[in-house]
């Protein structure tokens, strides 16, 4: 039996689903989910991110962490972290470029989050010299000063969607229309935590909900305050949420996300102020909400790129050149991907970033 049938006899029994418990099992079901059966990066997978287009990503990340180190006195054990590590590249990259820093290799534990058996089989080649752990949850985190990454980790989270109807809500749910899945509303029912979006908001919007986002992030922020550290929150989405920003994508296409369950993957936009919230809530400091490219420009970028490419002719100056507009232009990815940053009180913000 395939997912697609599991989930119209599991609502045939239990009645519709929410867009988050779709979500949950579309993506990592344990014999059907997308995450928990294959690698999706790459040309040949169905996606592709910011470390897989060129090491000059990984490398910036790396040295504007290692500074947050050594801006706050050169902690003697730190753990190093990333939430969904993917192949491994963005963690092999920053280790890479952080090597020349004195003290800093000495200093670190590298810990990495990640759900899929296929990636963890992967990440584990890719930094085998390194010798990675890795957490079953953030909480198991070493209770140490805290420098962590989350590129494109937030986005597949999963989100439960609410549309506005009058001063209450109608909950966006997942049902079955004889042998497809199909959407429907709930009841509309008051919303606790969606009573403030009732002053920017009319009836018809759709705000989404991520709850495991909110909690993640605060078990973050908590460490960063209590021990020091830095984190880089890199991802797609805006400062608030509204508009379905639910997304399948397939071979690098976007298809309809209720079509073939476990076979694309499944992402929504990323609500930055919710993450702000966590963040103060837990004693963090966040910086302002800073576009990608901005954030790698002032990094240096285009100096590092300009560093490559003196070594470079014909087809790999051309890549070098389309990696670098990819990553930093408002047309691509460098207004459509936002960097929040995270950091104690009393402490500068990561470089790239602004109070």
């Amino acid at each position: 039996m395939n997912l697609k049938d599991l989930l119209l006899l599991r609502i045939q029994n239990d009645g519709p689903m929410t867009v988050a418990d779709y979500m949950t099992e579309c993506l990592m079901h344990p014999e059907h989910g997308y995450y928990a059966t294959r690698d999706p990066l790459g040309a040949q997978g169905d996606f592709i991110t910011a470390p897989e287009i060129s090491q000059m990503f990984g490398e910036l990340i790396g040295l504007c962490l290692a500074q947050c180190w050594l801006d706050q006195g050169k902690p003697e054990r730190v753990a190093l972290a990333e939430l969904g590590p993917g192949r491994g590249t963005l963690m092999a990259d920053i280790l890479r470029a952080t090597k020349g820093v004195p003290g800093f290799h000495n200093a670190i534990e590298v810990m990495l989050f990640e759900a899929s058996p296929v990636l963890r089989s992967i990440q584990s080649k890719t930094l085998q010299s390194y010798k990675p752990q890795w957490v079953e949850a953030i909480s198991d985190l070493p209770d140490l000063p805290l420098y962590l990454v989350a590129n494109e980790f937030f986005d597949a989270l999963p989100v439960r969607q609410f549309l506005r109807d009058g001063e209450g809500w109608r909950e966006r749910l997942v049902g079955g229309d004889g042998t497809s899945l199909a959407f429907g509303l709930g009841a509309q029912t008051p919303q606790a935590a969606l009573n403030e979006r009732l002053q920017d908001t009319q009836d018809g919007d759709l705000v989404e909900l991520c709850a495991a986002a909110s909690s993640i992030l605060s078990s973050v922020a908590g460490q960063i305050s209590r021990n020091g550290g830095a984190g880089l929150i890199i991802d797609y989405g805006d400062w608030r949420s509204l508009g379905d920003t639910l997304q399948a994508l397939q071979t690098h296409k976007t298809v309809d996300p209720l079509n073939q369950p476990g076979q694309a993957d499944l992402t929504a936009h990323v609500d930055f102020e919710a993450l702000a919230i966590a963040a103060r809530a837990a004693g963090c400091v966040h910086s302002r909400l800073t576009p990608q490219g901005v954030f790698l420009e002032r990094l240096g970028i285009t100096a590092r790129a300009q560093s490559l490419a003196a070594r470079l002719s014909g087809s790999q100056l051309e890549a070098l050149i389309s990696a670098h507009r990819r990553l930093t232009h408002p047309d691509e990815m460098g207004n459509l991907f936002k960097v929040l940053g995270l950091y104690p009180q009393h402490a500068a913000p990561p470089p790239g970033l602004e109070p």
